[in-house]
């Protein structure tokens, strides 16, 4: 089983004058809401996770439904046996996760994880749920922190994109 977290660091604060309703997607995507940010199979007690304080949480949640998406463009879906591949790079580093999906399923490494490592596999429609809920709760989360992000357009938009699924 899938479990998508975060931490938000105290080191990288978000600048006390912002207007969390007027901020622009690339404020909201790479300059606030910093921290860690991990992927974990509960089931065989396996984490990839960061640990630098400075990941942008959100635009990591955002990223993570466009790359689920990217993973589903062929016509056959879960019966391609082309592998699709994606990859989530972090902006500040050269570090990358990369998603590779064959058939229903997707297997996920990272470029710090040590080479003798298996990736971690969830199937796509479990990467799907999970991203989404993540990216849904993580919303709730910062809008109770910061209620003036709810009236954000650029909030609004990103959540009639990726709506849960079930």
């Amino acid at each position: 089983m899938l479990d998508i977290g975060y931490a938000l660091s105290n080191r990288f604060p978000d600048p006390p004058q912002t207007d969390y309703r007027r901020a622009d997607v690339h404020a909201l995507r790479h300059d606030l809401f910093c921290g860690d940010v991990y992927l974990a199979d509960t089931k065989s007690d396996r984490e990839l996770s960061t640990a630098w304080g400075w990941v942008p949480v959100l635009d990591f949640a955002w990223a993570l439904c466009d790359i689920v998406e990217q993973l589903d463009r062929d016509p056959r879906g879960s019966r391609a046996s082309r592998p699709q591949h994606a990859e989530l790079d972090f902006t500040e580093s050269t570090d990358r996760m990369l998603f590779e999906r064959r058939f229903g399923w997707v297997d996920i490494e990272a470029d710090w994880m040590p080479g003798d490592e298996p990736p971690l596999t969830f199937s796509h429609a479990e990467l799907r749920r999970e991203a989404r809920d993540f990216l849904h709760d993580l919303l709730a989360d910062l809008t109770d922190l910061h209620e003036a992000l709810r009236e954000n357009p650029a909030i609004w938009a990103l959540e009639a994109r990726f709506p849960r699924v079930s």
